[in-house]
């Protein structure tokens, strides 16, 4: 698509008021998150859509927020829970436990198990607990949330314990004792390493099938996740107001999910083989999105703009750092530090100046990384980067507000 969507799109959208500028001209610009909020619900608003939502077809929603600041959305009831349940339900690797009722726990950041929290309350129609109950954190009868804490780093002892109960009650409920982890993977990652640490892991039962889909996920820790776990470790790629465009199969490749949509892949600077990806979506029919520009980029097999030859989905454009040699993403870093060593659990850029950068880490073991590898690492950030860089170890990297951990981080000295 260039500018112009499908005549079936252009129908779907006659209607709706955002569009009417680009309708009489023909051409349709990038439609940008601060657009659709310019105006929000009115430039959306449709009779159809009105009558929506009075019968309760359609209903106001916010994102989470752990991308980016909380976004307004109109969508039907469970629009992202079916979207998942239909992935996993016909995706050729982990099928199975869907058809066999496994009940799916869901270990991410505290902002998703916060928000199924607070959609309770309000049907309810009281304010949500401080602490949510396990009945709270239920978002439908297969699924409930886990985390009741910002940091995972600073789970204890009893939290760590609640949340294997919880596991093992799920999955007693399934014929075979198996259930289906939705997750964050650097959440698994530190409940791993903490039921490892206190002599737990015999009470935290081995999952049927895992999806990481929430953030991404660094090389080291998908490692640390197929080596734990003798099942298919899958990642899907969305988000709250589109559902989900690409899924993994359990060898790493990717795969469209694009029913109701089309995407563009457009340089997110002249020259770069890194791509913005650009969705138009009328999957969701209350609030089709045209060349709707979802702040992801991509990366693809042979640098061309092939939104079949996706091979990476490699962060936020947001976050891309500028360097002499063009920008580079978060997948980039990681894909340097995965090289250098197998061994680096969290990592984290510190930029200082235009000239200089500290790499913070964490490892598997909480142990530094030998001499070689750390030289490895400073030779490589630095020629990524066209910065000096520094190697710093830590015991800890605090996660960021929003339950996510950030790659990059700028200081003024």
């Amino acid at each position: 698509m260039t500018g112009r969507p499908t005549d079936e799109v252009i129908e779907r959208i006659r209607d709706i008021p955002i569009y009417q500028e680009s309708l009489t001209r023909g051409y349709f610009p990038l439609l940008d998150k601060s657009e659709i909020a310019r105006g929000f619900p009115g430039n959306l608003m449709t009779p159809r859509l009105t009558a929506a939502l009075e019968t309760g077809e359609a209903e106001f929603v916010l994102s989470t927020g752990t991308n980016h600041a909380r976004m307004r959305i109109i969508r039907p009831p469970y629009f992202l829970l079916r979207s998942y349940y239909e992935l996993w339900q016909n995706h050729p690797d982990i099928s199975g436990t869907w058809e066999s009722g496994c009940r799916r726990l869901s270990l991410t950041t505290v902002l998703a198990t916060e928000h199924v929290a607070r959609v309770n309350a309000a049907r309810r129609g009281a304010e949500p607990e401080r602490t949510p109950s396990l009945a709270d954190r239920r978002l439908d009868e297969r699924t409930c949330y886990l985390n009741l804490r910002l940091d995972p780093a600073r789970w204890t002892r009893e939290d760590v314990l609640r949340m294997l109960r919880e596991i093992d009650g799920a999955r007693s409920t399934h014929p075979r004792g198996q259930y289906h982890l939705d997750c964050s993977g650097y959440h698994v990652a530190h409940l791993v390493r903490k039921a490892e640490a206190w002599g737990l892991l015999d009470a935290f039962p081995a999952p049927a099938s895992v999806i990481h889909a929430y953030e991404y996920t660094p090389t080291n820790v998908r490692r640390f996740l197929h080596r734990r776990f003798a099942c298919p470790v899958i990642d899907l790629f969305g988000s709250t107001e589109l559902g989900y465009l690409y899924y993994s199969d359990r060898e790493g490749r990717y795969w469209p999910h694009l029913d109701g949509m089309s995407v563009e892949l457009l340089p997110v600077a002249p020259g770069s083989t890194i791509h913005q990806l650009i969705v138009t979506s009328v999957r969701n029919p209350y609030m089709p999105l045209v060349r709707y520009r979802t702040g992801d980029c991509v990366r693809t097999l042979d640098g061309t703009p092939d939104p079949a030859a996706i091979t990476q989905f490699c962060g936020r454009q947001k976050e891309l750092l500028s360097t002499p040699d063009g920008p580079v993403a978060q997948g980039d870093l990681d894909r340097h530090v995965a090289a250098a060593s197998p061994l680096v659990f969290l990592h984290q850029l510190h930029l200082h100046g235009d000239a200089e950068a500290t790499l913070l880490y964490t490892t598997f073991t909480d142990e530094p990384v030998g001499a070689a590898e750390a030289a490895a690492l400073r030779q490589d950030i630095g020629e990524l980067t066209g910065r000096r860089c520094r190697i710093e170890h830590r015991t800890h990297i605090p996660v960021g507000r929003s339950g996510k951990y950030a790659w990059l981080a700028a200081h003024s000295t």
